[in-house]
């Protein structure tokens, strides 16, 4: 067993004057940090199952982040208690005339971002493996590497600061507002 290096955190509650807006933006914080977490605790790891636990739990904390994202855009463009699944739920909320709007299309559109790499996560998460060929003489051309989306630690770190970053800035650009 892995010893877990967490402190436990009991109290996640904001100050009374925090806008709902700011408690997306510490719930998305919370759970880009346990992900985080969960990806040093793969690392430490030599057990097959916690490290693949860790992995496949870092990954939905980072989509369970995302969603509250969108959450919070939704938010601060007072649909509250609106909780869009997707950008285009997002954008049929607020318009694509929002800068956050054209910022995460943008995103959605480069293949190497961190949204587009979420997707790809998302997609391989809610499906089931596809199964593999057996090697025998007359197919044995046809065993290839198994494809998916890049699930090394280092490829899911580099998702989370990217995504805090638009989180924070987004945040920050309300409350100039």
């Amino acid at each position: 067993m892995v010893d877990w290096p967490v402190s436990v955190i009991t109290d996640w509650s904001l100050p009374s004057g925090l806008s709902m807006a700011s408690q997306f933006q510490t719930l998305v914080s919370q759970k880009l940090f346990l992900a985080k977490t969960l990806l040093a605790v793969q690392e430490q790891s030599d057990q097959p199952a916690e490290r693949e636990a860790a992995n496949q739990g870092a990954s939905e904390l980072m989509l369970r982040a995302r969603q509250l994202l969108l959450a919070m855009i939704a938010e601060l463009y007072q649909h509250r208690r609106s909780v869009p699944q997707n950008l285009a739920e997002l954008n049929a909320l607020i318009s694509d005339e929002a800068p956050e709007i054209a910022e995460l299309a943008h995103l959605a559109r480069l293949k190497e971002s961190w949204w587009s790499r979420l997707d790809e996560l998302e997609a391989s998460q809610t499906k089931p493996p596809e199964k593999q060929k057996t090697v025998s003489a007359e197919n044995i051309i046809a065993v290839a590497v198994a494809s998916g989306p890049d699930k090394s630690i280092e490829a899911l770190k580099s998702i989370i600061e990217p995504m805090k970053q638009f989180a924070d800035t987004v945040a920050e650009r309300h409350n100039e507002w």
